[in-house]
């Protein structure tokens, strides 16, 4: 079964699970509520830290900006976990296993799908928040790298959660390692690539230094990819290894 078939066979299955689940509904709204919410509260909030405070959180925009390329892959990587717990749970991943559609092929449609879904989310609400100047092709750049953080959660979540409670748990402490790099604004170089340790740093370093305009942000990318790729690999031999327990 090749990729164009199995987003025919799953696609309509997927949006019916998530419909059905308040919870996931409630995820998709609140990405897209980030957007509006920072269009219409950061303006005001600037003005009057401006006048209170002689507080410029102008030049700070690019860094609440940045946060969000990691915050809505994890959205979506949540999403996609929990789709994953549910279909391990009933047992549909073992009996795809005898279907023309092998674990492999439904894991590759499983990685693929939150990615573009990342990336589409991720463009809207930069869009809708319309708080920095990024070339639409800088933006893409940076949510192409940071949406392979989705399915690095989402095989976090299949590989280490026995059920949906569990899942939820760690849903809630993944969100901790979007905050290395807030403090990895106020760092010098060199001293700034040891938050590289978390994989957030490197899409939103990518992003820091295209909106920058600096000329190294071809790097930065290289090894956002890399390392995310690394950590994917390993997570796949975890999601595999207790698909055959």
């Amino acid at each position: 079964m090749n990729a164009l078939q199995a987003i025919r066979a799953l696609g309509p299955i997927d949006i019916r699970s998530v419909w059905r689940d308040s919870l996931l509904r409630w995820m998709f709204a609140l990405a897209l509520g980030l957007g509006f919410l920072l269009r219409w509260g950061i303006p005001p909030l600037s003005v009057k830290l401006a006048n209170d405070y002689s507080f410029d959180l102008v030049a700070y925009y690019p860094l609440v900006m940045s946060m969000m390329l990691p915050t809505l892959p994890i959205l979506v990587g949540v999403i996609i976990g929990f789709l994953l717990l549910d279909e391990r749970d009933d047992r549909t991943l073992s009996a795809l296993q005898v279907t023309p559609l092998t674990l492999r092929g439904y894991l590759i449609y499983r990685l693929t799908l939150p990615i573009v879904l990342s990336v589409v989310l991720t463009l809207a609400v930069f869009w809708i928040a319309d708080l920095v100047i990024v070339g639409a092709g800088q933006l893409l750049v940076a949510a192409v790298a940071a949406g392979l953080l989705a399915p690095i959660f989402a095989l976090f979540l299949a590989g280490f959660a026995n059920n949906k409670v569990q899942g939820f748990a760690l849903s809630k402490a993944n969100g901790v390692i979007t905050i290395p790099p807030l403090a990895a604004w106020f760092v010098d170089e060199p001293w700034q690539w040891l938050f590289g340790i978390v994989p957030t740093y490197w899409p939103i370093k990518t992003f820091w230094q295209l909106q920058a305009g600096a000329s190294d942000w071809g790097l930065y990318l290289a090894i956002a990819i890399v390392f995310q790729l690394g950590v994917m690999w390993l997570l796949v031999k975890r999601f595999e290894f207790v698909m055959r327990r």
